[in-house]
């Protein structure tokens, strides 16, 4: 698959890009974000992968996240790609911020007209992957996930479906329970109909509970002034009351005066990408 560059620019002794390609997967044309550390320009290096919230596209992260020094300490790539497909002509696709454009769950739909182009679930873990691969110098065995909110979702539930694949994962104020929240139903109902055990497929606290796989350490942020916690949209209590149980490990940091906001995002990302580099480059 070509790809074309959008943007390149040195940040941090590396470089940070943006590509589009043709995605096989979600049938449209997609942009993703990689910062190459100056580490790459010599070796292989490990990737993690960043999945953005409700709304972002690959821009968000790289331009207030500020993530790049410490991606370029540790010698790791970081890839973000865009939260949904885009511009595929789908009725309804842009008349909701938490459902359509913007807001693809990383799941892979199963209804109409969704399931043609809604594929995030298999782009972010089979095609983006294959592609970073093949295209720049990684190490294919050394990947990891993290991501904030919907992407939190996504990132959770993307190391519990693949035991061994992902070396590590943390999240920031993720949607934990989404089968029990007000986006979650909303989101799952429209991309994966009415039967709601096929939700439970995508859903962390549930996969949780069924996870028999190599040890995760799972790293954990939240805001405690955050609004979407104060309302129910979040649900953390949930997954870690079934981590506990099923002795998950898990590192629930509840962070005073810290709000939903990139703001926060930039506050830990560095401990974030530190978690990460401890199992990416043992």
């Amino acid at each position: 698959m070509a790809l074309t560059q959008v943007s390149a620019n040195r940040c941090a002794g590396g470089f940070q890009k943006v590509f589009e390609h043709d995605s096989a997967e979600l049938r449209c044309r997609m942009r993703f974000a990689v910062y190459l550390p100056p580490k790459a320009e010599t070796d292989k290096c490990p990737v993690m992968y960043w999945l953005s919230g409700l709304t972002c596209t690959e821009q968000n992260f790289i331009t207030k996240a500020g993530s790049q020094l410490a991606a370029a300490e540790h010698g790791i790539i970081i890839v973000a790609p865009d939260t949904s497909p885009r511009g595929c002509n789908i009725e309804g696709e842009d008349e909701s911020w938490d459902f359509g454009t913007g807001a693809g769950f990383y799941v892979d739909a199963t209804q109409e007209p969704w399931k043609t182009n809604y594929r995030m679930y298999s782009y972010v873990t089979e095609e983006l992957p294959k592609l970073i691969n093949a295209n720049f110098p990684t190490d294919p065995d050394r990947m990891s996930v993290c991501g904030h909110s919907m992407g939190g979702h996504g990132a959770l539930i993307c190391a519990l479906k693949n035991p061994g694949k992902y070396k590590a994962v943390s999240a920031f104020a993720p949607i934990c329970n989404p089968v029990q929240c007000p986006w979650g139903q909303k989101a799952f109902s429209g991309y994966l109909g009415s039967d709601r055990s096929t939700w439970e497929a995508y859903d962390a606290t549930i996969l949780a509970a069924s996870y028999s796989g190599p040890q995760l350490d799972v790293l954990i942020d939240q805001g405690r002034d955050d609004q979407f916690l104060s309302a129910s949209q979040l649900l953390p209590d949930n997954l870690i009351a079934v981590c506990s149980e099923k002795k998950i490990p898990v590192v629930f940091r509840l962070q005073p005066g810290y709000d939903h906001s990139y703001f926060f995002i930039y506050s830990f990302i560095n401990e974030h990408i530190k978690h990460h580099a401890k199992y990416l480059n043992a």
